[in-house]
């Protein structure tokens, strides 16, 4: 590791440069995109390996969902405690902790030969995951002063188009000789080829550097709060957020086993496309769809109508419809997230920026456990067809809820 990245960890910048490099804002841009994308890229790349995984290893429905929220516990624990962590050793030295320890993630779940072993790679992941999130998202809020509205899509393009793009990447690569660990090979590959400008980039320096002294107590835990000028917006986004990745955390842990068993398929790829669809749909709604505040609810609307058509498409074993109802959910998160995301960051200020973007998540994927882990037992116990469909209404009203609420407060500030 770079002596230079070692130094702003110890909180105390050189004042030369060694193997150093300063490149432009395009570069700037892309390397942090480029970071956060690749984490997320591999955090999702078990997705169509699960069905194998289970009966290699023998986990069940409740393992399978325990191994994928062991990822989810171990970011939300990380984003709980150290998304402050890059305002003080800067947000170029998190992102090197970052992929390092998501690098010791991946290599750990590739050879994982038990359930232990997959929650330790997972938590690994996770961690990575947890403290790249809120260093990104600040990273680009500094590299785009004037554009903020960018800096958000860029931050939600990473993370949807990593989740999106790792089922799809994972089920391409265990059809090569290797199976899974020819998969994880290569995502450690990329996280190195990444590392390596990443650490030699030329660091800006930290925002809030601790002086001697104070710098045990700068990166101690906080505790999270919600900023007083944007708490109906924050709350907002939260929930969304909680519902966009209940229903993402099941169609990345649970789904993949069940499309294959309701439509005979085999193909690796195939699921992992499947499953990967809405997430792409979602990150690139967030691109190209425009507006403002009332999409929203149509948003919302969408992810309620279209998570309940799964549910029957799927029952029903109706193909078609199945990959439409996909569509259509991801279409609705996208408007729906992004909105809901941006007018909560675009409320805050600069200093409050990376803690708000890592609160935010910390609810957020909180989606993807309790409810994930809920329908694993629930599976278990009462069966897959009903407990996927109950699953289904539940985010279908919470979806309509929030839709209203939305609603109302664009009423009141009119």
């Amino acid at each position: 590791m770079n002596l230079s990245v070692i130094s702003e960890l110890r909180m105390q910048p050189m004042n030369h440069r060694v193997l150093s490099w300063n490149p432009g804002l395009t570069a700037r841009l892309v390397i942090t995109v480029a970071v956060s994308f690749l984490l997320l890229v591999g955090a999702n790349l078990a997705t169509p390996l699960y069905p194998a995984l289970q009966a290699e290893l023998h986990l069940g429905a409740m393992g399978t969902t325990v191994a994928f929220a062991s990822y989810v516990c171990s970011l939300m624990l990380f984003l709980s405690t150290v998304g402050h962590w890059s305002d003080h050793i800067g947000r170029r030295a998190a992102l090197v902790v970052a992929v390092v320890v998501s690098l010791a993630g991946t290599l750990v779940f590739g050879s994982a030969s038990n359930l232990l072993e997959l929650c330790l790679g997972r938590g690994l992941q996770g961690t990575g995951v947890a403290l790249a999130t809120g260093a990104s998202a600040a990273a680009l809020r500094e590299l785009l002063p004037a554009r903020p509205e960018w800096a958000s899509r860029f931050t939600l393009l990473a993370s949807s188009g990593g989740v999106a793009f790792g089922p799809v990447l994972g089920g391409l690569l265990a059809d090569f000789p290797g199976g899974r660990t020819t998969v994880f090979t290569v995502q450690a590959i990329l996280l190195l080829l990444v590392l390596i400008p990443l650490s030699t980039l030329q660091a800006r320096p930290a925002i809030a550097q601790a002086e001697r002294g104070q710098r045990s107590k700068a990166l101690a835990p906080r505790r999270l709060g919600v900023p007083s000028s944007a708490r109906s917006q924050f709350w907002l986004a939260a929930l969304v957020g909680f519902l966009s990745f209940a229903i993402f955390g099941f169609v990345l842990s649970l789904a993949p086993g069940y499309f294959a068993q309701a439509f005979g398929l085999e193909s690796l790829l195939a699921i992992g496309l499947i499953a990967g669809l809405p997430l792409g749909v979602s990150a690139l709604s967030q691109l190209v769809v425009r507006g403002g505040k009332v999409l929203l609810p149509v948003g919302l609307g969408l992810m309620a109508s279209s998570v309940i058509l799964l549910a029957l498409a799927v029952e029903h074993q109706l193909l078609v419809w199945s990959i439409l109802a996909l569509v259509l959910l991801g279409l609705g998160q996208g408007i729906a997230f992004r909105t809901a995301f941006a007018s909560a960051v675009d409320a805050v200020s600069d200093h409050q920026h990376a803690q708000t973007v890592s609160t935010i998540y910390l609810v957020t994927y909180l989606g993807s456990a309790l409810p994930v882990i809920a329908l694993g037992w629930a599976v278990s116990v009462f069966g897959q067809q009903q407990s996927i469909l109950v699953f289904s209404i539940f985010c279908a009203v919470l979806a309509a809820v929030l839709a209203s609420w939305a609603m109302a407060g664009q009423r009141k500030a009119r």
